[in-house]
């Protein structure tokens, strides 16, 4: 099976964009809010654009690719690290990553924002080697 990866890089280049803004940006100022509410989607982009890459990888490995459908996102992790597409550290981390995607849903305020802004560093490196091991096991041509 091969698929594209390049939306997800095009994500992750997007959020790392927006985290680099953001740190120019004086604090308080109404360029700091724009570029942290972007970073913030940027996050919750490459989160789901990831999610559905990993989806996708793990049916590869079954033989109902209809049964994938049915996980749950924290379930398409576990299959993932089954099959080597991460370890179990980063199936860790990657749940915290989508725990606080499902708070921002529910909570956009400015605390929240800058506990999301603490995850970038761990989750942009993790969402690299994601792509990176996705590109590498599946190839980068479009299906």
């Amino acid at each position: 099976m091969q698929f594209s990866t390049e939306h997800l890089s095009r994500c992750i280049q997007t959020l790392e964009s927006s985290l680099v803004q953001l740190r120019r940006a004086p604090a308080g100022s109404i360029d700091y809010e724009v570029y942290r509410n972007a970073a913030v989607k940027g996050f919750e982009l490459t989160l789901e654009t990831a999610g559905k890459l990993l989806r996708k990888a793990v049916k590869s490995y079954t033989g109902n690719p209809r049964a994938v459908d049915e996980l749950t996102f924290k379930d398409v992790l576990r299959h993932s690290a089954k099959h080597g597409l991460m370890d179990a550290a980063a199936v860790e981390r990657w749940f915290a990553y989508r725990d606080n995607r499902n708070s921002t849903a529910h909570d956009y305020g400015e605390g929240f924002a800058e506990e999301t802004l603490g995850l970038m560093p761990a989750f942009t490196e993790d969402s690299r080697r994601i792509e990176n091991t996705l590109r590498d096991r599946f190839g980068h041509a479009d299906t």
